[in-house]
Order: structure tokens, then C-alpha cells, then sequence
């Protein structure tokens, strides 16, 4: 039971007892009665008087408390006077300001830690116990092909069709690992913890690093096919020009030596491979910027077709044109992105070998470009080393095509994405960045 209620409880028996004897006759009344009457009084005048300094201070502590469980560090308690109480009230005060500058100080905090998360260019995923998202920054969304980071919450990673998010959920703790995906990206994925309230909160950190990696990779490439190409050039240079000069001696000899003029032939033949094979590799260094004009990418396809259908036909191989109906605004270097679409047809011609189908298809928002084959699919493992410089499936593949390809669709800020669906077929898919600005110039 309370305290204030015993005693308000007393002070009602006392004031009963008084009100008692009080109501007795005069005549039975003696100096006992009067000295107990007295006492009482007494009595109730001092529980009153301990009652108004005891209940006082006990409701400042109920107040205080009310204010710590609402969580009002603003408002402060009054002054008892009374000397000991209200030194607990100061104190109480005191500790009231700290809680109230500590509070700002993480509010501070974490708003500046909110704001570096959504600002940064590495992507944050929060996750909750049951690995589900919690928060999300931009940089996350984007990576993951969403245009909202607050739709990645309440998902898990693992339900995320993406091959970014695969990669994720296949992360254990503490683990990091560099990743090249199907569109040549390349991603560092990381997941950790942070400690929160005494307990571990996992989270997952990706780290783009394509732009890095490529400039350290041409870098590199580009150093080595120089002096390859500086050295065999200068040294098939000097072959030829002693192959054509026997060509010439034996032409004016006799016909005793016309298997030795076959064999120079050959020769010759496989210098101008060599050589084709080395401008081949220096191409690749000497690709230009993109030069990026408005254009209609239904009519840029349709001016190829021609020539893609004869490409094709070499090989048996039927392709097929499945363009929109209107038109679809893009900006391109018309030169670039045809040799593009030639070395990306002529892999899935390849990858077919003869009598199967190739489709190019267009499709509007976003503006995008797909060419699918039938051919036999792409290896899982294969898939992540697709765009690695001079990586090739092909028994006789340099590994140049799609490093070529690769490069070209950076210089015109497109997303692509080179794999097998379940359905069996494989499509490099090409998605054009937004140019609105490309809208009227094919309209007019």
C-alpha cells in the first residue's frame, strides 16, 4: 500500500477517536480524557505536518520519474525546500541536462552518419537478425538495379534476382570477396557487423571498383601489345621483305625449284596472319571516343540488317528483326556501336555453329537493344571471366571481342549484361542511357 494512504488512514483513526470523545458527556469527562484529546490533536497536527514533508519530495521523485520513462529530458523539477530533498532534485537536474546534451550529441551524430551513408558511392545494406533489409543507402539500390532504396526493405538478399545479390547471399561473416558479374562489372562485397545496444548487427558493404580496375587493366595491356606489336612488326617487316626477295630469285630459276616458291608462299601467307593478328590486338588500344549523336535506334538496326543477315547466312544461321514500332531516341557513335553489334552477332553465330536462330530485338523505357541466340549457353564459371582481358571461350579466341565490345559500351554510359536464362537462350542485352535530348533531331 502506499505511503500517503497509511497515513491518511491514521489521521482518520485519530480524528475518529477525537471526534469519540469528544461526543461523551461532561460529567464522565476526567483529565485522562482531556490529556488523550490533547495527544491527539497533537498527533494529527504532526502526521499532517510529516505528511506535506514526506509526500512533497516523494511525489518530485514520481515526477522525475514519469519524465525519465517519457523520455522529456527538457522539463526540470521544482525546488521542495527542503535541504536534503532538494539536493537529490539538483542532482536529479543535473543528470536531466547531461541526458539532454548527450541526446543532441547522437541526434547530431547519427544525422551526419545518415547523411554520409546516402551520400556515399559504396552501397549499405542493413540487415535485421533474420537477414532481412532493414535500411538501404542510394548507392546499394542502384548496384542492385532498384530505383528506390526504400523497396529493398523487409527483402531478403537471397530473394533479390540479381547476380550482384547472389553473390551477396553467398557472403559469410567477416568475409570479403572481389567479384567480375556478366556485365563486366567488377564489385568488392563484404559482410560485417557493427555492435548496437550490446549485441552484433550484421551488414553488407559493396564497393564498386570497375572504373579502377579497367584503367589499371588497359594500363597493363596496353603497354605489352606495343611492344609486341613494335617487335613483330619490325621483325615480320624484315621476313617479308627476304621472302619477296627469294620469291623473285626463284621465279628465274628453273622449275626444279617451284616446291621451294610454295613453301616462301606459305611463308608469306602466315606473315600477313601474324601481322592481321597483332593490328588486331593494337586496334584495341587505339579505340577512339565516342563521338555520340542523336539517333533513331530502329533505323540505325535497319541499315545493318543487310549486312547482319549476310553474316549470319555464312553459316546457315536465320536471324530475325523484332524492332518497335516508333521510334526510340538514343545517342551513339554510329562507327563504334556498329562494330559493336557486328562482333556481338558474330560470337552468337559462333557460339551456334550452323542452323539456329539469332534475334535482335529494340524495346522502349529504357531504350534497349537485345540480341539472343539458341547456341549451346554460357558456363556459370565462364560467365565471370567474360569481359576479362583476353579471356576467350573459343579454341582459337583472342579474347578481344568482347574487350572491345566491353570498352565501347563504357563510352556510351551503357548498362549491359552478357548471359544464359533459364529458358536456355543467351542475350546480351544492351540498355541505352535516358538522352531526351535525341528526341527531336530524328523527328523533324
Amino acid at each position: 500500500m502506499r505511503i500517503s494512504w497509511i497515513l491518511i488512514i491514521i489521521i482518520l483513526l485519530l480524528g475518529a477517536s477525537l471526534v469519540s470523545s469528544l461526543l461523551l458527556p461532561v460529567s464522565e469527562a476526567g483529565t485522562e480524557l482531556y490529556i488523550t484529546q490533547s495527544a491527539c490533536v497533537l498527533a494529527i497536527i504532526l502526521l499532517i505536518v510529516f505528511y506535506r514533508s514526506v509526500m512533497k519530495p516523494i511525489r518530485s521523485i514520481t515526477n522525475g520519474i514519469d519524465l525519465l520513462r517519457e523520455q522529456d529530458f527538457s522539463s526540470r523539477l521544482s525546488h521542495v525546500n527542503q535541504h536534503e530533498a532538494d539536493k537529490i532534485v539538483d542532482m536529479f537536474n543535473g543528470m536531466m541536462v547531461a541526458l539532454k546534451e548527450e541526446r543532441l550529441r547522437l541526434r547530431e551524430q547519427n544525422h551526419f552518419l545518415d547523411l554520409l551513408v546516402d551520400v556515399s558511392p559504396m552501397g549499405i545494406l542493413i540487415l535485421s537478425d533474420a537477414d532481412r533489409i532493414k535500411t538501404a543507402n542510394k548507392a546499394a539500390a542502384a548496384f542492385l538495379g532498384f530505383a528506390d532504396s526504400s523497396a529493398l526493405e523487409g527483402l531478403t538478399v537471397d530473394s533479390l534476382d540479381s547476380q550482384l545479390a547472389a553473390v551477396l547471399s553467398g557472403l559469410s561473416q567477416g568475409q570479403t570477396v572481389t567479384e567480375r558479374l556478366n556485365d563486366s562489372m567488377i564489385y568488392r562485397c563484404s559482410r560485417l557487423s557493427f555492435m548496437d545496444q550490446g549485441y552484433p548487427h550484421p551488414f553488407l558493404l559493396i564497393e564498386k571498383l570497375t572504373e579502377e580496375v579497367m584503367i589499371a587493366e588497359k594500363k597493363s595491356y596496353e603497354k605489352v601489345i606495343r611492344v609486341i606489336a613494335h617487335e613483330v612488326n619490325n621483325s615480320m617487316a624484315g621476313v617479308n621483305s627476304m621472302l619477296s626477295t627469294a620469291r623473285l630469285m626463284l621465279s628465274d630459276s628453273s622449275d626444279d625449284y617451284a616446291d621451294l616458291g610454295e613453301v616462301v608462299s606459305v611463308c608469306e601467307a602466315r606473315c600477313q596472319s601474324m601481322s592481321k593478328f597483332i593490328t588486331a590486338f593494337a586496334d584495341v588500344v587505339k579505340i577512339p571516343e565516342a563521338s555520340l549523336k542523336p539517333t533513331d535506334l530502329n533505323s540505325l538496326i535497319e541499315s545493318w540488317r543487310v549486312m547482319l543477315e549476310s553474316l549470319c547466312g555464312r553459316h546457315g544461321i536465320k536471324i530475325e528483326f523484332r524492332l518497335e514500332a516508333q521510334p526510340i531516341p538514343v545517342m551513339t557513335d554510329t562507327v563504334l556501336m556498329e562494330q559493336v553489334i557486328i562482333n556481338i552477332v558474330k560470337n552468337s553465330a559462333e557460339s551456334i555453329g550452323s542452323s539456329g536462330l539469332i534475334t535482335v530485338a529494340t524495346s522502349a523505357s529504357p531504350a534497349t537493344l537485345t540480341v539472343t541466340d539458341n547456341g549451346p549457353g554460357i558456363d556459370p564459371e565462364a560467365a565471370k571471366k567474360l569481359f576479362s582481358p583476353f579471356f576467350s571461350t573459343k579454341v582459337n579466341g583472342h579474347g578481344i571481342g568482347l574487350l572491345f565490345v566491353s570498352e565501347v559500351l563504357h563510352k556510351h554510359s551503357c548498362k549491359f549484361s552478357l548471359a544464359t536464362g533459364q529458358d536456355g537462350l543467351t542475350r546480351f542485352s544492351i540498355s541505352f542511357p535516358d538522352h531526351k535530348s535525341a528526341v527531336p533531331a530524328f523527328r523533324k
